[in-house]
């Protein structure tokens, strides 16, 4: 019984010296996969500028799809040649809710070639959701809980990037179509429907396991 309890102490005392120990950014960091990633926040700065200046719509609507599903490429090649670093697990979610955040704010005013169908109470959901949840996520994994991304949280980005495509293309005067405006409006509400979901679901979690019985280091 004293072997037991002295191995648990002994579990505890390295799984808090393990969230004590400073994060050291080293070469392993300078990868391809983060490479990637930070390429991914270039593009979303040629984005913004092309939606800001109102040309080119349909080039835009590409350059989103391109910026927003190389999200799955960087994380895929980090696993595959265990690649994950202290700095892609910083700055992969960090540069989705900026192209993602960023298109919202953007296709608020985009450039007077006609309504995109954002709203500014949209974006205030979108992105006021994305702040909350990151720091609700900062301090849990502050305290040693897992509260990792979960399928709902997945499933909001994906419809998210699928809303905002279309928001993009009913933007092109050729393809400018009560059908497409029809679509374009149920995505971008269904979107923000999911994204309100998916914020209570977390809100749910964090809140179960604030009360979860906290670790014996204390």
């Amino acid at each position: 019984m004293t072997q037991t309890t002295e191995s648990l102490q002994s579990d505890a005392e390295v799984r808090a010296a393990r969230r004590r120990r400073p994060v050291r950014l080293g070469r392993e960091s300078f990868n391809l996969p983060n490479l990637i990633t930070v390429s991914r926040l270039l593009l979303a700065g040629i984005l913004f500028a092309l939606i800001d200046s109102g040309r080119r719509p349909l080039l835009s609507a590409a350059l989103f799809v391109f910026a927003a599903s190389t999200d799955f490429l960087d994380g895929w090649l980090a696993r595959r040649h265990g690649q994950v670093t202290t700095l892609g697990r910083i700055l992969d979610p960090f540069v989705d809710k900026i192209i993602v955040g960023g298109t919202f704010l953007f296709l608020l005013t985009p450039g007077g070639t006609g309504s995109s169908g954002v709203t500014a109470w949209m974006a205030i959901i979108v992105i006021g959701r994305e702040m909350f949840v990151s720091s609700l996520r900062g301090f849990l994994e502050q305290q040693g809980r897992d509260f990792s991304a979960s399928l709902i949280g997945k499933i909001k980005m994906v419809l998210q990037c699928v809303a905002l495509t279309a928001a993009l293309l009913s933007l092109v005067p050729e393809l400018r179509g009560t059908a497409l405006l029809v679509a374009r409006d149920s995505l971008l509400w269904l979107a923000v429907a999911v994204t309100i979901w998916s914020g209570l679901v977390y809100i749910v979690r964090g809140i179960r396991l604030l009360n979860e019985p906290a670790d014996t280091d204390g």
